[in-house]
């Protein structure tokens, strides 16, 4: 008799603890103050996401001696001669880069003009 008693409070308690709590999404907040909230939209708006439009290219080689890299792009997001931009390691700006030519497919040459450059640093306009 004690064996069922328990056997029926503890499958009663189990049903009781899944069919209570639902997990969902987190609850955000209504107002627009504090970190977690910054990217909700406020109650009746409505999000608009702007892609970024500018031009964003790597670091393929690097001549130090010689102070020029070779910057790769995207077919047809080249930069334009005389273009300065900045290079970029892990977000951090590291130095800048004016674009001299010779272009050859997607690669095109540029002087380092201050700071430093590695193979795989990001190259963005300003």
């Amino acid at each position: 008799m004690r064996v069922g008693l328990a056997l029926v409070i503890g499958a009663v308690g189990l049903g009781a603890g899944c069919a209570g709590h639902k997990t969902g999404p987190p609850p955000v907040a209504a107002s627009s103050s504090g970190p977690s909230s910054q990217f909700a939209p406020l109650a009746g708006e409505k999000l608009i996401v702007t892609p970024e439009n500018g031009l964003q290219g790597k670091v393929a080689k690097v001549n130090m001696s010689g102070w020029f890299v070779i910057l790769n792009f995207p077919v047809g997001h080249l930069p334009r001669l005389e273009q300065q931009l900045n290079v970029y390691r892990l977000g951090l700006k590291v130095g800048e880069v004016k674009v001299t030519g010779p272009q050859r497919d997607d690669n095109i040459v540029g002087d380092l003009i201050s700071g430093e450059a590695q193979t795989g640093d990001e190259v963005r306009d300003r």
